[in-house]
């Protein structure tokens, strides 16, 4: 059974996901590419603030401060999902991307310090 993920106004989350079978997807530059455009896009419709993105080839992870945080899983299902398909079409295969959910936590005040701002310049 899933366990009840904790959401609530004005926080910082630390979010992560992994490709499915370990697959470094990440160190394909189109795959980052991609990922950032995608996010560029969510961004305008559910805005959020982004810190500390980290791609460690089968996974990424970040902070992120959802505008209404109750939309954080709005804005991570339409991540993956929006990702999955144009990836997909991109590399000329079907099938899965993602192996399991993305996982959340709620943070204690800020992300640390050394967790940088993203660029949203597309």
């Amino acid at each position: 059974m899933k366990k009840k993920r904790q959401l609530d106004q004005n926080v910082w989350y630390k979010v992560g996901t992994e490709v499915n079978i370990g697959e470094p997807l990440f160190k394909l530059p189109a795959a980052v590419v991609l990922l950032h455009r995608v996010l560029c896009e969510i961004r305008k419709r559910y805005p959020f603030e982004m810190r500390g993105l980290k791609l460690e080839g089968a996974r990424f992870t970040f902070y992120i401060k959802p505008e209404d945080g109750l939309k954080l899983p709005l804005i991570m299902q339409l991540l993956k999902q929006t990702f999955s398909l144009r990836f997909n079409i991109i590399a000329g295969q079907r099938g899965h991307v993602w192996g399991e959910r993305y996982w959340s936590e709620i943070l204690d005040g800020e992300p640390p310090a050394d967790a940088e701002e993203a660029d949203w310049t597309a």
